[in-house]
Order: C-alpha cells, then sequence, then structure tokens
C-alpha cells in the first residue's frame, strides 16, 4: 500500500477526501516531488517561480543534477553568462537541477525538481527522473505549470487541479484532465510517473495573456495557496501577497491608460462573473456545507 492511502483498519485512520496526505504511522516521513519547468509549460514564469519561492523558504539543498549535454539543444536554449558576487564572469548552463527540503514542523519532505524543459530525449530524460524519484523513495508527485488563458488579472487566478489515478480522483475528489493538444515535458512527466505507479496530481495556474511577461506573482501566489491544501502545511506569503497586490494596482493603472484594454478586462470579468453564478445554486451551497462540516468535525480533538 502506498504511504498515502491509509488502511482503514489502523487505529485513527480517517478518510479525507479534500486532503492529499493521509494520516501515517508515528514516526514515518512523507516524500513529495514538486516539479516545474521553464519554458513552455511556465506562463510568467509562475511556476518555476513557486518552486523556487519554497525551495528558498524551507531551506532545500542540492541533491543531484541531470547532465545538460545529453538533453539540451544550446542554440535554442542558450546559455547565459553572469558575474558572480566576486564579479567573476561565468557561464550558466540549462540544466535541471534536484534539491531535497524537510518541511518545518511536519511529516513531510520535498524534493524540488527546476530546471528548462529539454530539446532531446524526453522518454530518457524522464526516465532519469524517475531514477532520482526511486532513489530518494518519492512516495507521491505534484506536477505545477502556468498556461496563458481569458482569464482578468483583476479576479482571483484560476488553478486546475487534476489527476489520472483513479484511486487519487476518488478519494480527492478531483477530475481527469479533459485536455487534448500538445504537450510539454510536464503532460510526459505526469504519465510516466502514473506508469511507474507513483501517484500524481497536476496543478495548472490560468495566468492573464495581456499581462504574459514575468514575474507573475499573483499566479504564483495562486500555485503556492493550492500546494498548501494539498501538503498541509502553512507557508509565510506575506512578502508576496505585496508584490501580487502591487503587481495587480500596475496592471490596473495600465489598463486605465488604454482604453480598448479597459474595455477587454471588463469583459472579462463580466464573463468570468457571470460563469460563477450557478456556483451559487442551493444544491452548490448545500454540497459545501456538507464538506465544511465534515471538515470541522474531523478537526474537533
Amino acid at each position: 500500500m502506498n504511504s498515502f492511502e491509509a488502511d482503514p483498519t489502523e487505529p485513527g485512520a480517517v478518510s479525507e477526501p479534500e486532503r492529499l496526505l493521509q494520516p501515517v504511522p508515528e514516526g514515518r516521513r512523507i516524500t513529495v516531488m514538486l516539479a516545474a519547468f521553464e519554458g513552455w509549460n511556465d506562463a510568467g514564469e509562475a511556476a518555476s517561480d513557486a518552486l523556487r519561492y519554497l525551495n528558498k523558504l524551507w531551506g532545500g539543498k542540492k541533491v543531484a543534477s541531470i547532465d545538460a549535454d545529453e538533453y539540451y539543444d544550446f542554440q535554442f536554449t542558450r546559455p547565459t553568462i553572469r558575474r558572480t558576487a566576486s564579479g567573476e564572469r561565468k557561464i550558466k548552463w540549462p540544466s535541471t537541477r534536484i534539491f531535497k527540503a524537510s518541511v518545518p514542523d511536519s511529516n513531510v519532505d520535498v524534493i524540488f525538481v527546476q530546471g528548462t524543459e529539454p530539446s532531446y530525449k524526453w522518454r530518457a530524460y524522464t526516465a532519469e527522473l524517475l531514477v532520482h524519484a526511486e532513489a530518494m523513495r518519492v512516495d507521491y508527485v505534484i506536477l505545477v505549470g502556468a498556461l496563458l488563458a481569458d482569464v482578468p488579472h483583476s479576479r482571483p487566478i484560476p488553478v486546475s487541479t487534476s489527476t489520472d489515478d483513479n484511486a487519487l480522483r476518488e478519494r480527492m475528489d478531483l477530475e481527469a484532465s479533459q485536455y487534448e493538444g500538445p504537450v510539454g515535458i510536464v503532460g510526459v512527466l505526469g504519465e510516466v510517473s502514473l506508469l511507474a505507479g507513483l501517484p500524481t496530481v497536476s496543478l495548472w495556474a490560468a495566468v492573464p495573456h495581456y499581462v504574459a511577461q514575468a514575474p507573475s506573482p499573483k499566479a504564483q501566489l495562486a500555485i503556492l495557496h493550492r500546494i498548501e491544501e494539498l501538503l498541509q502545511v502553512p507557508l509565510d506569503t506575506q512578502e508576496l501577497v505585496e508584490e501580487a497586490d502591487a503587481w495587480e494596482r500596475g496592471v490596473d493603472e495600465l489598463a486605465t491608460e488604454d482604453p480598448e484594454i479597459a474595455a477587454y478586462v471588463r469583459q472579462l470579468e463580466e464573463a468570468k462573473d457571470t460563469a460563477e453564478l450557478p456556483e451559487a445554486s442551493g444544491e452548490s451551497i448545500a454540497r459545501e456545507f456538507e464538506r465544511y462540516l465534515k471538515r470541522r468535525g474531523k478537526d474537533k480533538p
């Protein structure tokens, strides 16, 4: 049995569809792989920035890397030259780096996979990542991406959560992805992880396409809130909240300077608000209230 699936015969086992992490025996730790890739899967760099934020917050230490020469076309993904803290010039090569961190005051260890989407040999690349996952005893994979969408910057950033794992869909009340079309390395890693027997969830933030340039702190914050819910660990995001507020005010100012953009934003806002109206039906309210009562009952000692 995977460590994320509680045995109902064990004392204290609880069925909690809203949570990712299930009760585990005393002293047992959970290892979660969080992966995001710069490039096609990363609108506004929201996904990769979210993981960099967590890696820094939790003090991740580099434990492995993947050889860049095997997987990258350096004429397409060019290396960059930068100056070090001592003033020396140094070339930074596209790569994939793997870090490990322990979440404070929890039983969760996190393996961060951060890098640029590879150019070649995606099957071999994902297989190599899974070798690292097996060596580090990963229990679960969370894939993080961001895409450009027709959403208004002035409303909460949508983050879709899906899984193709049947057991997870039932337990967490999730949906399978309905997307059909070209995929990036996130989609390939998701399929390969499931084939390897690793329960896998995908998170995708929708970044307003008219402000697609990086950074995108509001989308980054939305991703972090979803990860916080899934891992059931508190995150200190106050600094990022301030950046997201400043970003939204800046976009508001730009929109007011261009009547066409302002009209387009209003159109998106109206469409978004109208689409959410059915959610206020009596049935949906009753469903949410029932979930609240369940959570409240389980939180009581």
